[in-house]
């Protein structure tokens, strides 16, 4: 048996942090969506456990995509192994989700190879104890995220838009979001309205617009990245009409009318030698299996 899934990355529609929790987390209030940018993860069986990967620097024993399969064969009792390959296109460390996308596909894609058949409401605790984003790459679509980001409710998808996003040339930072999280203060904390609003014109299939999107981690962000504004100014320069930091960052993104705005721009951002991308929303449905087999 051999099958392939797509782990595609993510955009925070908004996110607003509520206050810090006893436990030294956050509480979070978050809408996200996924976007056409994806990794592809193959799963084949094997007597072991192997992990390949094109991109080498990844390919390390505390990788999420090694740590979501012992997870999963160690809360299964399932002793089978697998080889897998993933083949990279969304950004590492560029706060698109490009670790958690992953793990969760593999916790995915392992249940099915390996016949476990979790519920989804199993595999998600597992995605839990991963990551706080990777519960969310379970679902996929558009949904609405809170405690850590590990509670997940999907929402009504939105109608089709088009992103372009721009990776500045910023090296990765360690515990870059954790870090960020540091520099957040009790006047950055919001009451999770700003997320409601957004909820409520989601369900009622409001077209998403510019002024609903929020990300509590721009008030700090443009500090912490020192190249980041000027990164953000370029990008308007080519004809962005307002531009938004992704996640943790330095991603930077626009929404764009229809794709043949997304790629004037797309070329010159390019035209610039910068990485850039135009993607679009995805409507994704759960990817886990029900039931109960054993192993």
């Amino acid at each position: 048996m051999s099958l392939s899934i797509r782990a595609y990355a993510k955009a925070n529609l908004t996110l607003e942090v509520l206050g810090q929790r006893d436990d030294g987390y956050h509480e979070i209030a978050s809408v996200l969506q996924t976007i056409s940018l994806a990794d592809t993860l193959s799963f084949d069986r094997s007597e072991t456990l192997e992990f390949h990967c094109d991109v080498p620097s990844l390919r390390s024993a505390d990788n999420l995509v090694l740590r979501a399969a012992k997870l999963l064969g160690g809360a299964t009792g399932c002793g089978k192994g697998a080889s897998i390959h993933l083949t990279k296109e969304i950004p590492v460390a560029a706060g698109l989700g490009s670790g958690a996308t992953d793990a969760a596909a593999t916790l995915v894609g392992l249940d099915r190879l390996w016949e476990t058949n979790l519920p989804l409401q199993r595999l998600a605790e597992l995605a839990a104890d991963l990551g706080s984003d990777v519960a969310f790459f379970l679902y996929g679509g558009t949904a609405l995220a809170k405690g850590r980001g590990e509670q997940v409710t999907p929402l009504p998808p939105v109608a089709e838009q088009w992103m372009v996003l721009l990776r500045p040339p910023i090296d990765p930072i360690p515990d870059k979001t954790a870090q960020l999280y540091s520099r957040l203060n009790k006047a950055h904390f919001t009451s999770g309205m700003v997320t409601e609003r957004l909820v409520g014109y989601l369900r009622e299939g409001t077209r998403m617009d510019a002024p609903l999107l929020y990300n509590v981690f721009e008030h700090v962000a443009f500090d912490f990245f020192p190249a980041l504004p000027d990164y953000r100014s370029r990008f308007l320069a080519t004809g962005a009409v307002s531009v938004h930091l992704a996640g943790a960052g330095p991603t930077l993104f626009t929404l764009v009318p229809d794709q043949d705005r997304g790629k004037a721009i797309l070329t010159n951002l390019e035209a610039e030698g910068l990485e850039a991308y135009l993607v679009r929303t995805v409507v994704a449905a759960p990817l886990s299996s029900v039931g109960d087999k054993p192993c």
